[in-house]
């Protein structure tokens, strides 16, 4: 753990170079060796329609998203992890912790998946993970994730992972030139536990 948290203050976050694991996936920070495999990835009609990835996605923008993703993390903002296959071997998706509000001490998750590792719960394994590490490793207090309404396979992963529906927050973001509804769904310390 980091120490006890100074609410208000933004700090860097701890870099993940030892992957957090379950035993069936794991999660490290994103190196320049994931790129070829980052591609094809991210060049995918699912996630273009639901992130804010860039399309075509090419080998310039992975470079771009590694380096804002290490000046997002000394910054506190927040951190970027691969999510890998549990013997490192296999890039499945990503996974974002984005930190909300250090007063709060809340975040907010972002992920995907690749096509080929959909279906094997890989978003709900890498939410629990993510959500553990920042609970206890950030002294988080709430952990979000908002999804688009009908990004069904997003909502029911943050419901595997044992995240609460909460409502719907209405026109509250912008993707690509439109403005979107969003379900909050949201993790308290401990419940994850049970």
């Amino acid at each position: 753990m980091m120490g006890a948290p100074r609410l208000g203050v933004a700090r860097p976050l701890p870099r993940v170079d030892d992957p957090l694991t379950d035993g069936e996936i794991a999660m490290r920070e994103f190196r320049r060796a994931d790129i070829p495999a980052m591609v094809p990835m991210l060049d995918d009609e699912p996630i273009v329609r639901w992130t804010r990835v860039p399309h075509p996605y090419g080998e310039r923008d992975a470079l771009d998203y590694l380096a804002r993703g290490d000046a997002e993390r000394e910054r506190g903002e927040g951190i970027n992890l691969a999510v890998l296959s549990a013997d490192g071997s296999e890039l499945l998706g990503s996974m974002s912790v984005r930190i909300a509000s250090w007063p709060d001490l809340r975040a907010q998750l972002g992920y995907l998946v690749g096509a080929h590792a959909r279906g094997r719960g890989v978003a709900s394994r890498a939410i629990r993970i993510a959500s553990h590490w920042g609970f206890r490793t950030l002294g988080l207090e709430r952990i979000e994730i908002l999804v688009h309404p009908e990004n069904e396979p997003s909502q029911r992963a943050a419901e595997k992972a044992g995240f609460k529906r909460e409502g719907i927050l209405r026109s509250y973001t912008r993707v690509k030139s439109e403005r979107f509804d969003m379900w909050s769904f949201s993790a308290l310390p401990g419940e994850l536990e049970r």
